[in-house]
């Protein structure tokens, strides 16, 4: 009988983790997790499956915990989710996000190939990477839309910055060291597992804190920036289909389709029972409106500093090579993400 795969799973407490160690588990790995330390754990997000997981404490910013954490786990694969990825909080942590974000990848990656370069090592790039589309599109007299493996980076945050450094890294690692490294640049991809700072999760929590009188409005920044979203669930099969290729490649993971934060929004609220009659006012001052009260209103403070206001990804690529291709469809995200909420919240 063969040996179980083993692999190590960084940043296992957040929405991805949870997905992929569930995917993993049911392929029968044996599932490493390496978490923050910590004087109080969370696992929320793992519940249900976390007394199938090994955990093993440590921080990317730490290549000696990486390094015992690789000698204790053996593992054939390293998938490497962790990071400090809420994009609007990198412009108040840009040192810590490009440490933890940026010189993490480089800690897995340096201690991979000390200890065990045979290893396959996954990074979780990002449609951040992308940025602004037009700018990159004129300063580079290409087309940028929609973004693939060959569209050029222009990165508007910290967070995607530091994503780009790993990115290159990734890349440079595979070229220079011949080691398996490959990176997905994963298109927006939500779940009920998001965190609340995340815009998809706090609309479709507030949407059920507004139904059930535990709210009065939710206040939102740009409503009309467009993402490529996805289901989380679906997303985190094609991290593990890059690592069981032949050869180490890059792709892109999207939809191939765009939606507005507006449009989001409006679906959820219709989900728990409060559609959106109409919307109001102009620039900061709009306002949406239901029955003569006002539910959603725009808030300038929740504004980037820089914003990035057309995401859109071309997964041809992965579609052709690896034979993926998303299985849940943006409004059945939203219903999914309303009604787990909704649910949450009644209990």
């Amino acid at each position: 009988m063969s040996e179980k795969k083993r692999a190590l799973i960084t940043g296992i407490t957040g929405q991805d983790g949870f997905y992929l160690a569930k995917l993993l588990l049911e392929k029968d790995y044996d599932v490493f997790g390496f978490e923050r330390r910590a004087s109080q754990k969370n696992r929320t997000n793992l519940r249900g499956i976390e007394d199938n997981i090994y955990f093993i404490s440590g921080d990317l910013t730490d290549q000696q915990s990486i390094a015992r954490a690789l000698k204790e786990a053996k593992p054939h694969e390293v998938y490497n989710l962790g990071s400090q990825s809420f994009v609007k909080a990198s412009w108040d942590q840009p040192g810590y996000t490009g440490m933890a974000t940026g010189m993490g990848v480089c800690n897995v990656l340096e201690a991979i190939r000390e200890i065990d370069p045979k290893i396959r090592f996954y990074q979780a790039s990002s449609s951040e990477l992308f940025g602004d589309v037009e700018k990159s599109a004129e300063h580079f007299s290409v087309d940028t839309v929609p973004q693939n493996e060959q569209t050029p980076f222009w990165p508007r945050s910290p967070y995607g910055c530091a994503k780009l450094y790993g990115h290159a890294l990734t890349i440079n690692f595979r070229e220079s060291f011949g080691m398996f490294a490959c990176a997905g640049i994963l298109f927006n991809h939500e779940s009920p597992k998001r965190g609340f700072e995340f815009v998809t999760r706090k609309v479709t929590h507030n949407a059920a804190c507004i139904k059930l009188g535990l709210t009065d409005v939710l206040r939102l920044g740009n409503m009309d920036a467009k993402r490529d979203w996805g289901f989380a669930g679906d997303y985190v099969e094609a991290m593990w289909l890059m690592l069981q290729q032949e050869k180490p490649q890059d792709y892109v993971i999207a939809t191939g389709e765009t939606h507005s934060v507006r449009e989001m929004t409006e679906i959820a609220f219709a989900r728990v029972g409060l559609p959106i009659d109409r919307w109001e006012g102009e620039g900061n001052e709009e306002k949406g409106i239901h029955a003569g009260k006002v539910i959603v209103a725009v808030d300038p403070r929740f504004y980037r500093p820089a914003e990035v206001n057309l995401l859109l990804g071309d997964s041809s690529k992965a579609r052709e090579e690896l034979g993926w291709k998303p299985k849940v469809g943006f409004k059945e995200l939203v219903h999914m993400m309303a009604d787990s909420d909704l649910e949450l919240l009644k209990k």
